[in-house]
């Protein structure tokens, strides 16, 4: 199995207490992605979270932190890194990172910025002409219960900038994730006031409408809101995985094993799970067989 979206030093794991998670869940490699987002965009309260020292690490997960998983266990976890697109010399950070270090996949993408963006553009090209998918995150402004430094936190902007993006992109492989992707399995508007909407997936949703759109679209079902969204209609989850299953990536980005359970309870040709838990990630990498 593949985890293809996990962190370093990620809740409350270091990399000992990582290696023995995945062997306890039997994942054999994991997708270790960088968030170097800056400290005015996430909230304070990822602190006890992340044990994060902003002025040393650059992020929430710098991408020092990753490639140390990565040196000190090699066979185990493939190297992510997505530099913040607005900064000067993101690419050729990029470029150092693939270069020198093997880096195989751009992420996670997790800034307050549209997906349209020139930036975002520029680099999710860059990214595809080398070889790199890219891990989305889109996550919507719900109000939180603060109002320092901002009273809600958003990546990405929407489904219709994310839209624009994939046609922008057509060589690039975007991967999409988080509450505000998956919220979008439904075709209504409880994407506007919940994270992760509950009760049955209505007819005309914005995730199947642009798989079928984009053909460089895929998306992981990591975090809650994926379990969370098949979860709201198992009959239409297994439909959903059925249809789509050669553009789906088993992802945890948490230490659980919930999403895999639940999946073991869906009636899914073995072929099937073996696509979503495995040989997706590694067609992605240029690994299969």
């Amino acid at each position: 199995m593949i985890d293809a979206h996990n962190h370093a030093d990620w809740l409350g794991h270091d990399l000992s207490r990582t290696l023995a998670n995945m062997d306890k869940f039997g994942i054999n490699r994991a997708w270790v992605l960088t968030w170097e987002s800056p400290l005015r965009e996430y909230s304070p309260a990822s602190f006890s979270r992340i044990n994060v020292d902003h002025e040393r690490d650059g992020g929430p997960v710098s991408f020092a932190r990753c490639l140390s998983y990565k040196q000190q266990a090699k066979d185990r976890f493939v190297l992510g890194f997505c530099p913040d697109p607005r900064v000067p010399g993101a690419l050729d950070r990029l470029r150092s990172a693939i270069d020198l270090y093997g880096v195989q996949v751009c992420g996670e993408w997790k800034f307050r910025m549209t997906f349209d963006n020139p930036d975002a553009i520029r680099l999710f090209r860059f990214a595809g002409d080398n070889g790199l998918p890219v891990v989305l995150h889109l996550e919507y402004p719900l109000p939180t219960q603060g109002s320092y430094p901002y009273p809600d936190y958003w990546y990405g902007g929407s489904m219709e900038a994310l839209d624009r993006a994939a046609a922008l992109c057509p060589d690039t492989i975007l991967i999409g994730h988080a509450p505000g992707f998956w919220a979008h399995i439904s075709g209504d508007d409880a994407y506007q006031t919940q994270a992760y909407p509950k009760g049955s997936v209505a007819p005309g949703g914005l995730v199947q409408k642009m798989l079928e759109k984009h053909k460089n679209l895929y998306c992981d079902l990591s975090g809650y809101s994926g379990l969370n969204a098949l979860q709201r209609d198992k009959r239409y989850a297994e439909e959903f995985l059925m249809t789509y299953h050669s553009r789906i990536l088993f992802g945890r980005d948490q230490f659980h094993n919930q999403l895999k359970e639940f999946l073991d309870t869906l009636s899914l040709p073995e072929d099937v799970l073996d696509c979503i838990c495995r040989r997706n990630a590694e067609k992605l990498l240029g690994e299969a067989e």
